[in-house]
């Protein structure tokens, strides 16, 4: 029971910092004005955001490396696994994409852009999808919170295929994508967006495991959400 109670607590604490750092990287963000260069609000205070979340983790990560030497995956790690997963997912994803473009075309079911699709919002979004949403979430998401998670919680599913700490890592990955306005006490979420984000968690989390690298999970999460973006785009084009 004691050491139940010791995993119960290092999974809160790694908890709170997931999703608690993020929030702070938000208020960093907001002491910037964009508006010269962003007025539509589309890339620029994400891109803050993501850079900020990236460089804290980074600091408590090589501080932890140097004083404790615990590895994170910064290396290439098992090129081989990492370079399968990577074209696997690319060529499942490109057809689940596909696939989600016909359905949007059959059901004129696209939910818009929050900002127009000028040029300048549109490369903006785009290079942040590509250059920062997979390193940024990657790094905290996989490389921190499964190798920090794995030593005190051990096991897994499937044979122990996924991993006890790569499952709640995921989860953590999930509630990360839910909106909560302390101003107003008033939480929001996409049910889909959760078990979406989730159910990707668990993919980069057993590439990352099995890889041993944080490389190949990044590239993927880059690649998956370029393309979800750039599928939205060409239907709003096409529907609007």
């Amino acid at each position: 029971m004691e050491k139940f109670f010791k995993q119960v607590i290092w999974v809160l604490f790694l908890a709170v910092l997931l999703l608690g750092i993020p929030r702070i990287a938000g208020l960093i963000a907001h002491q910037f004005d964009y508006s010269g260069f962003d007025p539509d609000g589309s890339f620029a205070w994400i891109s803050v955001h993501h850079i900020a979340q990236a460089l804290i983790f980074l600091v408590i990560m090589i501080f932890i490396t140097r004083f404790k030497g615990i590895s994170f995956g910064f290396g290439l790690g098992d090129k081989k696994i990492g370079l399968f997963y990577v074209r696997l997912f690319i060529m499942i994803f490109a057809g689940y994409s596909l696939v989600s473009l016909v359905i949007i075309f059959l059901t004129g079911s696209f939910p818009g852009f929050e900002f127009p699709l000028t040029i300048r919002n549109i490369t903006g979004y785009l290079g942040f999808q590509l250059f920062l949403s997979g390193p940024s979430e990657e790094l905290i998401f996989r490389a921190f919170a499964i190798t920090m998670l794995g030593l005190m919680i051990r096991g897994g599913l499937f044979g122990g295929k996924i991993s006890t700490a790569n499952i709640i890592a995921a989860v953590i990955f999930g509630l990360a994508h839910v909106r909560i306005d302390f101003s107003q006490l008033a939480i929001s979420y996409d049910i889909f967006q959760v078990i979406y984000a989730t159910g990707l968690g668990l993919v980069y989390g057993v590439c990352y495991e099995r890889s041993k690298s944080m490389i190949y999970p990044m590239v993927m999460h880059s690649i998956s959400n370029v393309f979800a973006v750039g599928t939205s785009i060409i239907a709003s084009y096409i529907l609007s």
